[in-house]
């Protein structure tokens, strides 16, 4: 039998926490943030974690391979 493969998309973009959960970056704070305001950029640094039928789906694709 082939082995699974590491989907390489989700590999950049999570990362699975200890507990299983599924860690990502805040969207919207690569560029165009001049308009922002503060709050809002200090709001989004940082890591969350994604809800239990994503972290499922996110643990699959990722083939029992943290990074």
């Amino acid at each position: 039998m082939p082995k699974q493969k590491t989907h390489k998309g989700t590999k950049k973009r999570f990362r699975l926490s200890a507990k299983g959960k599924a860690k990502h970056r805040q969207a919207g704070t690569s560029h165009l943030a001049g308009r922002m305001s503060q709050k809002r950029k200090r709001n989004l640094r940082g890591t969350s974690v994604t809800s239990d039928v994503n972290s499922k789906m996110v643990a699959k694709a990722l083939a029992g391979n943290s990074y």
